[in-house]
């Protein structure tokens, strides 16, 4: 019964830890290390678990012993070093956490691969998706991979929500030409953290009148096979979307982009987000993805995906620096994030 008892502690205690602020990497070889700050119901083994790493080695860096135990809020400094840190060019996307260094004033890629025990430089470039050698101050940069306590990967799919009861049901039924075109001409806008102005959300061209009315009647509620114009005459009547369209719509989308995941581009990196007015539907601006293009977006820390549709290109400015995309806030809480950066995976249209 103890036995059980301290089992379920651990996996608590690991699964808490599964979901740290992003990991930046302190000091310079052959000293680097995290410094960790202990959360209630942490531990000496709840650590080693979640940096790959025996409890004693932890213990032994900070001059403690195991009986000692850690106190709540206590710093903890974690050794990267060749029994958890992985500086390989393909690292396995399960069972690794990436771990950044933040750019300073006139540090060259060269100075940073030195400070790192010499890492490759193209690996840096692969890892962070550029070319050359120019890095921007404040920016955010992979360096190498963590093992630790991770998800598996499992596709996230919205579960659905049954629509408010709203009058929008009785036109659906009687079908009456007026009701109908709003949707057509009606356009949702996202506004970005950064101030932008309104992005478009639904297509620039007005349809025909009759088209969407031939759509919303076939559509009570999101099924296998609508037309790929249903998705974008919705934001209109967004109090009967369940959470699920966008989901399965973007992904049909994606699967014909992409001839069905054989011709992709893929990119591993930091990520961020912003908010938009349609929570339901998940949103990206992308560096380099055209304006329709579906990314199916990963947190290789739960193994969750979601697809989300680029309405334009990241805007240049300080916060965005080193960032590859950036989500809507209803894709990055489908995610499971809650973090202003975070490391994603994208796949996309091979362009």
């Amino acid at each position: 019964m103890l036995k059980s008892v301290m089992f379920g502690v651990l996996v608590t205690c690991t699964l808490k830890l599964s979901a740290q602020d992003t990991l930046v990497v302190q000091g310079s070889a052959p000293d680097l290390h995290l410094v960790h700050t202990v959360k209630k119901g942490e531990n000496f083994y709840s650590l080693s678990r979640a940096y790959g790493l025996p409890p004693k080695e932890i213990a032994a860096k900070n001059n403690l012993s195991m009986e000692q135990g850690l106190q709540l809020g206590q710093r903890v400094s974690i050794p990267l070093n060749k029994t958890n840190f992985n500086q390989a060019k393909d690292v396995a996307a399960t069972g690794y956490r990436p771990v950044y260094h933040i750019v300073t004033e006139k540090e060259t890629l060269y100075r940073i691969s030195t400070n790192y025990n010499k890492v490759a430089i193209d690996n840096i470039r692969q890892w962070n998706s550029f070319s050359g050698d120019g890095v921007k101050k404040d920016a955010y940069l992979v360096v190498g991979w963590i093992k630790g306590a991770g998800g598996s990967p499992v596709i996230a799919k919205a579960t659905p929500v049954a629509p408010k009861t709203e009058p929008v049901a009785a036109p659906v039924e009687t079908t009456p030409a007026p009701v109908t075109p709003p949707p057509a001409t009606t356009t949702t806008t996202a506004s970005t953290s950064e101030g932008l102005p309104p992005v478009p959300i639904v297509g620039d061209v007005e349809p025909a009148k009759t088209t969407p009315a031939k759509v919303i009647v076939k559509e009570e509620t999101p099924v296998t096979k609508p037309a790929a114009t249903t998705v974008e005459s919705f934001p209109a009547t967004n109090t009967s979307i369940t959470p699920s369209a966008p989901d399965e719509s973007f992904e049909r989308t994606y699967d014909q982009q992409t001839d069905g995941g054989r011709d992709v581009n893929s990119e591993k990196g930091p990520g961020g987000w912003f908010k938009t007015n349609t929570p339901n539907k998940y949103y990206a601006l992308h560096k380099t993805a055209p304006r329709g293009t579906i990314v199916k977006v990963t947190n290789p820390l739960n193994g969750k995906s979601v697809y989300a549709k680029v309405l334009d290109a990241i805007p240049q400015s300080k916060g965005n620096a080193g960032l590859i995309i950036k989500l809507s806030n209803g894709a990055q809480d489908a995610l499971g994030i809650n973090e202003a950066r975070f490391f994603c995976e994208l796949h996309y249209e091979e362009q």
